[in-house]
């Protein structure tokens, strides 16, 4: 048995379109990821961790005072 495959090579102006946009999206939510892994969630995790700290010596300040 002889199996004959016809490639198409050319997309229609639809499929490339949507192959296009497909590609913006998952590389846009590729980037976004890795900027919120690298930048947004260290700088949150950092900021909550200064926040602590401060109340902390606030409380302590004040435990002092009185």
């Amino acid at each position: 048995m002889i199996l004959i495959f016809q490639f198409k090579t050319m997309l229609d102006f639809s499929q490339f379109s949507g192959l296009v946009l497909f590609m913006f999206i998952f590389t846009a939510g590729f980037w976004l990821l890795i900027f919120l892994l690298t930048f947004v969630v260290p700088y949150w995790i950092g900021g909550t961790i200064w926040e602590n700290m401060k109340l902390k010596n606030e409380a302590k300040k004040a435990a002092e005072g009185k």
